[in-house]
């Protein structure tokens, strides 16, 4: 299969026809290999338009490595630079993290699961994405050994954005999620402005949950 080509295809047909502008997102997205950050018996299906799940031996519950146009969309609405450091919440097998690492300065990829963390590592070193540190730890607490950051990218949908991870922005900090479950989920921008935190809705979208992440449950009478 010519990767390479698939490759360009998913720019072309699921990215750009989406409103991704961004001239780095464009050229991050044609420039990583998404087909060594799935499981080898789906990389024929790496640049198909839809979340592709992550099958690795020993991961508890379903993961998934976002669908192109979200992904795209969701990395263009947090703005990233390369004065940036950028925290991932949810790396999996680390394929945004190559993206991020492209867009910014250094990348904290954060993961729960330690052999996703694991296949991550191996895979962002062999093929040479040198500014991103994987590190493994509850993903509703986020990273606080290396915050402040100035973008943290939440990979999946969650209920609720935990304030752990929003005390974790440097000022000027952008925090970007998918909020809400299934076709009801809408990408929402968090900003820290001197120290408050602002919030609007994005677009429209619906993918994979990330595990946690739920709403208190109220107990009814």
């Amino acid at each position: 299969m010519d990767f390479e080509a698939a490759r360009i295809k998913m720019v072309d047909n699921q990215i750009r026809t989406t409103d991704v502008t961004s001239h780095a997102v464009l050229a991050a997205f044609l420039a990583v290999p998404r087909e060594d950050f799935v499981p080898v018996a789906k990389k024929p299906l790496a640049y198909i338009d839809t979340d592709i799940e992550l099958s690795v031996e020993g991961v508890s519950g379903k993961r998934y490595l976002m669908e192109p146009s979200p992904l795209a969309k969701l990395l263009q609405l947090a703005s990233i630079s390369k004065q940036d450091k950028v925290l991932e919440v949810g790396a999996g097998t680390g394929y945004a993290s190559a993206v991020l690492s492209m867009l910014a300065s250094s990348v904290v990829a954060l993961e729960s699961e330690p052999a996703l963390a694991q296949e991550a590592t191996a895979t962002l070193n062999r093929l040479g994405y040198s500014n991103v540190s994987v590190v493994t730890g509850d993903l509703e607490k986020a990273h606080a050994a290396a915050a402040p950051y100035n973008a943290i990218f939440v990979h999946g949908s969650v209920e609720t954005v935990p304030q752990a991870l929003l005390a974790q922005l440097s000022d000027g900090g952008r925090l970007v999620a998918v909020v809400g479950a299934g076709n009801a989920s809408r990408a929402r921008l968090f900003l820290n402005e001197n120290g408050r935190i602002s919030e609007r809705p994005a677009f429209n979208t619906a993918v994979k949950p990330l595990p946690g992440f739920r709403l208190a449950r109220e107990f009814v009478f």
